[in-house]
């Protein structure tokens, strides 16, 4: 079985291994990661382009490798409330048969030392690594697992909401 992941980012991988194994408990399983554009910015900035940025990531995964078994595109976001910036990830698999899942992460409130620098056009991870002196924590514990000091690190973060979008998979007759 092959299962690609649009992304060569670690915490990204390693999420979607956990979440498969933990719901499909699969055995000779090919995880590929893969490098595809998302076509949208580096920082989504609402619900909808960090949506879009995931499903684009899984149709360009699809024209890059078509003939996986599962494809799984996740993209994280921000969204702009009361005065207020979230935190989140869009998480969305599709199967070789055209079945989707799709599942959001939690939210969680930002800091305004952060929210300040992606006002001005950074990203979340290089806000991070400047308000915290942090290196390339977007492909570590990201701001999840700062924010709470590792009680929830990124790739935990991103395997809850990988088993929600796999319910499609297990529970087919309602869908």
């Amino acid at each position: 079985m092959k299962i690609v992941i649009a992304s060569k980012n670690p915490v990204k991988i390693n999420s979607i291994k956990q979440g498969f194994r933990a719901v499909l408990n699969l055995t000779d399983v090919d995880f590929l990661g893969m490098s595809v554009s998302s076509e949208v910015g580096d920082q989504p900035m609402s619900v909808e382009e960090t949506y879009q940025g995931a499903n684009n990531r899984i149709k360009n995964a699809i024209q890059k490798y078509p003939d996986a078994d599962y494809y799984c595109g996740i993209e994280g976001g921000l969204e702009h409330y009361d005065d207020d910036y979230y935190a989140f990830a869009w998480i969305i698999i599709k199967d070789k048969n055209g079945i989707t899942g799709k599942a959001r992460t939690g939210s969680f409130l930002l800091p305004s030392k952060i929210t300040k620098l992606i006002e001005r056009g950074i990203e979340l991870g290089e806000a991070d690594d400047i308000v915290f002196g942090h290196s390339n924590s977007k492909q570590k514990q990201g701001s999840v697992g700062i924010l709470t000091n590792g009680l929830i690190d990124r790739t935990d973060y991103y395997s809850h909401a990988v088993i929600l979008a796999l319910v499609p998979f297990v529970n087919q007759s309602l869908f």
